[in-house]
């Protein structure tokens, strides 16, 4: 571990105070995945609550959605130039807000503004932690600490299908959203005691202005590599994103027959999936630099493989192939993360924001894709409404994730060629060293 500072060098990298500032950011986004995925174990409740169909109950999820995908351009200009502890407070904030919001509102347009501030803020936290990483650590921990960030995000989601779930049960809507709604002020204060933007007095980043955005966004984009990064996340991401926050659950029990305790369980492995395998992908994604987007193309076909099996498989799926169903598509959610890697590897430093936000923008793009698509589906095949739906109209619609992942696979076969002779031709040592197994970085 890296004991010594540089000159310019106020903090050693990967040390204490590195963990320290890595610790605090990482309590803003497991608040943030946790408000994320809070309504997915509400959802009855909310529709009572606001009097509302279950096509206005997916807005809500497709909303957040779509404000969150959209806000990833800006906001990784923003992030660099205001840093990641603004950012961090800027979106804590607004989920506060948003989810305070929730607790008391009753009419479902309010209720839709309070989603659409909480996509907003939660656009705001995860590629300022990935910022702070890129920063605090040396380039050979960083795709392994990119690896814990994203499975300790899972915390949230544990805590929304656990705790939340109970405290809804027990205490009600107000009470209950409410008191999540006020962890923000405590996560705030750790924030403001605890992150800096960067070890060194002076930052590395651009001293941008407003009207110099533009062109840092368009300096990331310009390159292979951020491409490169942005269809990785693009197509490993979405099936798993798809099936957890909106149509795993209807598919599981009214397209598979399972009982909904069942089905929340199989929800449950998704997560365990995630925290086993990520330390397993950041392990590889350090020892063969060169071969992350080989990886991330076995990731994606396994799923493929499995949901292939599961839907031609004559009438219901056996219990055993669902959970393989279940365990290799949840591979895909730390298999996303190779492509912030990725992104990190061919960017300086005063553009990791940027970066990150063109990264991020893909799995939600494609994630948003593949979510109306099955709608689209299901109402052509199944106009008569969740009654009847059923395995033949599941069939069907999950059917459209192939197009998805093809143009997906496409795309990052392309930029891999690309970004591989980009970087031969500029550095061919360092296209040699990382061929030999070293984690460089190149721009």
């Amino acid at each position: 571990m890296t004991s010594t500072t540089q000159p310019g060098q106020r903090f050693a990298l990967d040390g204490r105070r590195a963990r320290a500032v890595w610790v605090a950011a990482i309590g803003v986004y497991v608040l943030a995945v946790f408000h994320r995925t809070s309504l997915g174990v509400a959802g009855l409740e909310a529709a009572e609550r606001f009097g509302i169909s279950s096509a206005q109950l997916s807005t809500f999820t497709i909303v957040q959605l779509f404000v969150y995908a959209a806000m990833q351009l800006p906001v990784g200009a923003l992030l660099d130039r205001y840093g990641s502890k603004r950012l961090l407070g800027v979106g804590l904030t607004l989920v506060t807000a948003a989810q305070f919001g929730f607790a008391f509102v009753h009419s479902f347009p309010a209720a839709l503004v309070c989603r659409v501030l909480l996509g907003m803020g939660d656009a705001m936290v995860f590629i300022s932690v990935l910022r702070l990483v890129a920063v605090w650590f040396s380039p050979r921990r960083t795709p392994m600490v990119t690896q814990l960030t994203g499975v300790l995000g899972q915390i949230g989601a544990l805590a929304a299908a656990g705790p939340l779930a109970a405290a809804l049960d027990r205490f009600g809507w107000t009470p209950s959203y409410a008191v999540a709604a006020s962890l923000g002020i405590l996560t705030g204060v750790a924030l403001v005691l605890v992150v800096r933007d960067s070890p060194y007095t002076d930052h590395h980043r651009d001293e941008l202005r407003l009207r110099a955005i533009a062109r840092t966004l368009r300096a990331a984009w310009l390159v292979p590599g951020t491409r490169l990064g942005l269809w990785t996340h693009f197509t490993s991401q979405f099936a798993a994103n798809m099936f957890t926050m909106l149509w795993g659950f209807p598919f599981l029990v009214a397209g598979q027959g399972l009982s909904p305790g069942t089905a929340s369980v199989m929800l449950m492995v998704m997560v365990v999936t995630t925290v086993i395998s990520s330390p397993v992908i950041g392990t590889l994604t350090m020892r063969y630099p060169f071969s992350r987007s080989t990886l991330v193309l076995w990731i994606v076909a396994a799923a493929i493989v499995a949901w292939t099996v599961v839907l031609l498989w004559p009438g219901r799926a056996p219990l055993w192939l669902l959970v393989a169903l279940v365990v290799l598509i949840a591979i895909g959610g730390p298999g996303s993360m190779i492509g912030f890697d990725v992104a990190r590897t061919f960017n300086p430093p005063t553009r990791i924001g940027s970066a990150s936000g063109i990264v991020n923008t893909g799995g939600f793009v494609a994630t948003l894709t593949a979510v109306a698509l099955v709608g689209v589906v299901l109402d052509r095949v199944a106009p008569a409404g969740p009654s009847t739906w059923d395995v033949d109209a599941f069939r069907a619609a999950m059917a459209v994730q192939y197009p998805v992942w093809a143009l997906g696979i496409v795309q990052v076969l392309r930029y891999r060629r690309r970004a591989r002779r980009a970087m031969l031709e500029a550095d061919p040592e360092a296209y040699a060293a990382m061929q030999a197994g070293s984690s460089v970085t190149f721009h």
